[in-house]
């Protein structure tokens, strides 16, 4: 088990972190494919339990039928589920989509608002969802994006050890620069996806192994 450090100690540590991904993945960008901010939040909404892979599977043929705000929140329900069905809770994603662009239509002019209490007030969009879109498309730090892959790896790091979103995000808050808030999770996914993979790590070719205590991790051998 992993000793208890002082927050002065994990604060250091992060920003070694930090850097450590800068160097490894300067060009880190959000994988999910989109030509506008709109196209953005809706993609978002629709990489809940889904993989970014096949979210940009299902876009093109969406937004070629329902390009903006206007026209996806005069889409019938029913034809947007048959789009997104592939998706998984597809009916769900569907009211989400028509009624985020209805939301946006009648309260904000069709154009995306840049807060984060204006953004979750939306149909389907959570935390993760506002804070993927504000510092994607907008570069305002509100928050730090917390899917999967951060979740995990920020745990085997040692920089949280709590397994709720929304804590994992004040921890992550108080101990990165703001500066870092968006590119860290851009980097952090794209570890995960490459080599701190869920099933089956490659320890012995991470670049974090030094900084990282493998929280459940069997011990390395020798």
């Amino acid at each position: 088990m992993a000793k208890s450090k002082s927050s002065d100690d994990r604060k250091q540590r992060a920003r070694k972190i930090v850097r450590e991904l800068a160097k490894t993945y300067p060009d880190a960008v959000c994988a999910l494919h989109h030509t506008t901010p709109f196209q953005l939040l809706a993609a978002t909404i629709l990489s809940a339990q889904c993989t970014d892979e096949r979210v940009n599977m299902v876009t093109p043929d969406l937004f070629r039928r329902w390009p903006d705000a206007a026209a996806l929140s005069d889409a019938p329900v029913t034809e947007v589920e048959e789009v997104v069905r592939s998706t998984g809770f597809y009916r769900a994603k569907a009211a989400n989509l028509v009624g985020m662009a209805k939301g946006l239509v009648e309260q904000h002019g069709g154009e995306l608002p840049r807060t984060l209490e204006e953004l979750i007030a939306l149909p389907g969009v959570g935390r993760k969802t506002a804070n993927v879109l504000l510092g994607t498309a907008f570069g305002i730090a509100s928050g730090v994006v917390v899917d999967t892959h951060v979740k995990r790896i920020t745990n085997l790091l040692g920089l949280t050890t709590s397994s709720n979103a929304e804590q994992i995000e004040r921890d992550l808050m108080t101990l990165l620069p703001e500066s870092e808030w968006v590119n860290f999770s851009h980097r952090l996914i794209h570890h995960g996806r490459q080599i701190c993979i869920a099933r089956r790590p490659k320890c012995m070719e991470c670049t974090l192994l030094p900084l990282c205590d493998r929280v459940g991790l069997p011990e390395l051998k020798k």
